[in-house]
């Protein structure tokens, strides 16, 4: 909105011009959302904690972690609808609402966000309910997958090609499988964000640095002069993104203020499924789906964790971890919760610098 606002005044005052700059109003939109963040949490937190709307460890059926988790009962959750709002409203304020990458970005953020609500309000309201059913909450994010991927299938701007990291010119073309590839990353990196959220700022954290890194890929992504140089996908408008994943930053930063070791609220589902479909939707469009296994890693190693334990268990009758996803066994293995969320977020910043580094490899 500003960008429409305040450019045409260039002609009054230069220094207008600077919001003609993707680079100026991602930082901004970075700032706002943190601001805006720091701002809301306080209300967001009280308001929860009037309606007694709290988590409880005995509640999400890990009786094994209740002793090391039981501080945490009552602590206000659902605390996404700060990041949603930040991110929103910073979003609206600094990128260009003409972007048609902008607009899907962020009614997928919506739409997850009323998903996850639904899910974490049926949990805290109805006694012993585990929220939505996995076949309502699979469906939500299903609905989206199929609608992303249909409208970016039939949209000719965008490629329908994976394209492979560390080769160059490796791509293949995927056609109409186009469309489940989409409802895959969408649906993986909502639900893998949802499992990694269960200590203290640690999916935010982690989703953090991965949207700090897809920032940076996006404006190159959408600047014909770099991608040429490093040889990359270009797709005209997608430096728009950068203002977008600047304020997933801003935005989870700021609730990091909130949610660090010993958090004051929680993000719930509220704010794990959008976040998480944020971060497929955006590497999809700039076509660094494969990458995001990458940058991801520790989003990666959590929902394999997941997938481990459970074939294990109906194959053979035994855990290989005594409890999934990893940060839980690693608790139970006596590691203490700050150390695993400081450890988790060195790898994350890691992976993201490493995923940057690799630009020129492709």
């Amino acid at each position: 909105m500003l960008y429409y606002l305040l450019y045409p005044l260039k002609d009054l005052w230069f220094g207008f011009n600077v919001f003609k700059y993707v680079t100026f109003r991602a930082a901004m939109a970075s700032i706002t959302a943190f601001v805006l963040s720091v701002i809301i949490g306080p209300f967001v937190i009280k308001k929860l904690s009037l309606m007694k709307i709290g988590d409880s460890p005995r509640r999400q059926h890990v009786e094994d972690l209740y002793e090391l988790h039981k501080h945490k009962e009552g602590t206000p959750t659902m605390g996404g609808i700060v990041i949603i709002l930040s991110m929103l409203i910073s979003t609206f304020l600094w990128a260009r609402l003409d972007n048609t990458f902008i607009i899907l970005c962020l009614i997928s953020v919506l739409w997850l966000g009323i998903v996850g609500f639904v899910d974490d309000y049926i949990k805290l309201v109805k006694v012993k309910s585990p929220g939505l059913s996995a076949t309502a909450k699979f469906a939500g994010q299903l609905v989206l997958g199929i609608g992303v991927g249909l409208y970016l299938y039939f949209d000719a701007q965008v490629s329908t090609a994976l394209y492979v990291p560390f080769l160059k010119h490796a791509l293949f073309n995927l056609g109409v499988l186009y469309i489940l590839f989409v409802v895959l990353v969408i649906v993986g990196t909502s639900n893998a964000v949802n499992i990694t959220d269960g200590l203290d700022g640690l999916a935010v954290g982690c989703v953090s640095f991965i949207a700090l890194s897809y920032s940076v890929i996006s404006y190159l992504t959408g600047h014909l002069g770099f991608s040429n140089y490093l040889n990359i996908y270009y797709l005209a408008g997608s430096g728009e993104l950068t203002v977008f994943c600047a304020t997933i930053v801003g935005a989870g930063l700021g609730f990091l203020w909130f949610n660090s070791y010993p958090a004051t609220i929680f993000m719930g589902d509220t704010g794990s499924l959008p976040l998480g479909g944020a971060i497929g939707i955006v590497s999809v469009l700039i076509k660094k789906e494969v990458l995001l296994l990458v940058v991801g890693g520790i989003f990666v190693a959590e929902v394999l964790s997941v997938i481990i334990q459970v074939v294990s268990f109906r194959v053979y009758k035994r855990r290989v971890f005594r409890m999934a996803p990893l940060h839980h066994h690693l608790q139970l293995l006596g590691w203490p919760e700050p150390k695993i969320i400081v450890r988790f977020w060195i790898v994350g910043i890691l992976l993201a610098l490493f995923g940057l580094a690799t630009l020129k490899l492709m």
